[in-house]
């Protein structure tokens, strides 16, 4: 077993709350995932100026959830 395996059947066996915090300070010492040189942020940013061009591309939030469970029905 490795050692990040080993960490990870270990911490499995922690109660909720004791892997919550843990999971909490492990991201919390990541650097952040989004970033100027991100591919997301850059998609982001692009899909904004595609809805400033053409507003009648932009969608409800009930609409859009509406999408989301239908793609996952497919």
């Amino acid at each position: 077993m490795t050692p990040l395996e080993e960490i990870e059947v270990r911490a499995q066996g922690l109660p909720p709350a004791q892997r919550a915090r843990l999971a909490a300070s492990l991201l919390a010492s990541l650097p952040p995932v989004l970033g100027d040189e991100d591919e997301g942020l850059a998609v982001a940013r692009q899909r904004d100026a595609e809805l400033d061009r053409d507003p009648a591309l932009q969608c409800s939030e009930a609409e859009f959830r509406r999408a989301v469970l239908a793609a996952r029905d497919r």
